[in-house]
């Protein structure tokens, strides 16, 4: 059974119980990349104290080759024996530059947020559906592992899901022996996609698990020749990757959502907390679809299944899955503007900063719309459409004041001008559609 460590016991003694050897000391960086270096057992005293230090240059965290040093801090409370090789731990770190801690880094912008959501009296919880297709590379490219995965809607499909159990059988017997109470798999809507359902926690806890979760995955995957992505469009025909996020907010144990619910689901304190998503949707685009990819899956018209699965307009409704945001069940709701290339982080920071604005300002989100806006959205026509690009993504995040502040000045300006580079990369690209609609001009 792997263990997690409690505030009473140090990383050293914890390690020398699990019969752990080695740790990943782990931090996320702006784009969402995972960063590492593997500690043996005889040093964690030192690095829990000091932390591990990185070459701050060396991840995306805008600090330039002049700059000293990152420390990353290990959180005990992340501390996950790898399942596959249990002589290794993994754990999240606070990333803290010249002794204090560094506002650019992902998990120090959350834990801004987090604490801001204390000192008013919540705590925000959140679980995440996370998508992720099975591939293996080809002569001509990347193609779905598996050649008789096939269908056309193959949603919930049990033949095609049952010939991949050994991998995701294997995935949750890891998470119940890590806790996490996984409680459903399914094949999704796009050939050779899978999604695994874990049990929500609060906020920083998910996001760290879902770190790891993506570095198991993968692990795993590649174990087995194939190769996992979480990319939210890998292809154009077919349904993208959504990391849909699911929130509440809690006093203590009680759902502050759930309290005083109408028949709609929600609380007065939920509405205003959408409200306030929905007024920094836009911008919000920027933290939840970071990619240029992301605007493939937002911006389809069309797949195989007959849904693309992803919202177009800045709404909400109740169970109903045309939405931005979507009300399931009493006591919470889900963004379904996630999607599989979100830094979790940065996406929950955004998602709660924008809520907790709702709720000081006492924001409405509207009256909520029961209708199949991928359908009908065009009858409309005051709703406002999401960005269609990075590019209107950023700009959008350039306008809202809010979420500006939420990154912090550095934070803003590196994430900022990573995406500006990005853009700038793909619009000087001659795609191979480009060459065929024009060769004969």
């Amino acid at each position: 059974m792997v263990g997690t460590l409690t505030r009473t016991e140090t990383l050293v003694e914890k390690a020398k119980a699990l019969g752990i050897k080695f740790l990943l000391v782990s931090y996320t960086d702006l784009l969402g990349g995972t960063r590492a270096k593997l500690v043996p057992a005889a040093q964690l005293s030192a690095v829990e104290q000091a932390g591990a230090f990185f070459c701050s240059f060396a991840s995306n965290l805008g600090l330039g080759p002049d700059a000293p040093e990152i420390a990353a801090i290990p959180d005990p409370d992340s501390l996950i024996q790898l399942p596959w090789e249990p002589s290794v731990g993994w754990v999240a770190s606070d990333v803290y530059y010249e002794g204090s801690p560094f506002p650019a880094a992902p998990r120090m912008i959350l834990n801004r947020v987090l604490d801001r959501c204390a000192e008013l009296g919540y705590r925000y919880k959140a679980g995440v559906e996370a998508e992720f297709f099975l591939l293996k590379k080809t002569e001509t490219g990347y193609a779905i592992a598996d050649d008789l995965d096939t269908a056309e809607r193959p949603c919930y499909d049990q033949i095609n899901l049952m010939r991949q159990f050994d991998l995701i059988s294997q995935l949750v017997d890891y998470m119940e022996q890590l806790g996490w109470g996984p409680y459903q798999c399914d094949h999704e809507d796009a050939n050779g996609q899978f999604e695994l359902n874990w049990t929500y926690s609060d906020a920083r806890t998910t996001c760290d698990r879902h770190v790891f979760f993506k570095y198991m995955v993968k692990t795993l995957a590649e174990q087995r020749g194939y190769r996992a992505t979480f990319m939210p469009k890998p292809f154009s025909h077919i349904t993208g990757n959504g990391g849909h996020v699911h929130s509440s907010l809690w006093r203590g144990d009680r759902n502050c959502f759930a309290e005083g619910a109408d028949a709609g689901g929600l609380s007065p304190t939920g509405y205003h907390f959408i409200g306030g998503v929905l007024a920094h949707a836009k911008g919000l685009a920027a933290l939840l679809a970071p990619t240029v990819n992301s605007y493939r899956r937002l911006g389809a018209s069309t797949t195989a299944s007959g849904s693309t699965w992803s919202p177009r307009y800045v709404s909400y409704g109740g169970n109903n899955r045309s939405h931005m945001i979507r009300i399931p069940e009493a006591g919470r709701f889900e963004c379904r503007l996630v999607d599989g290339s979100a830094n979790l982080y940065l996406a929950l920071a955004g998602l709660l900063a924008a809520g907790l604005a709702g709720i000081q300002e006492q924001t409405s989100p509207g009256a909520r719309i029961d209708e199949n806006l991928l359908a009908r959205g065009a009858e409309f026509p005051d709703l406002e459409t999401l960005p269609a690009s990075l590019h209107e993504a950023m700009l959008a995040l350039q306008q809202d004041s809010l979420l500006m502040e939420t990154l912090g000045e550095l934070g803003a300006k590196t994430f900022l001008e990573f995406k500006q580079k990005e853009w700038t990369a793909f619009c000087s690209q001659v795609t191979d559609w480009e060459v065929d609609q024009y060769i004969n001009i």
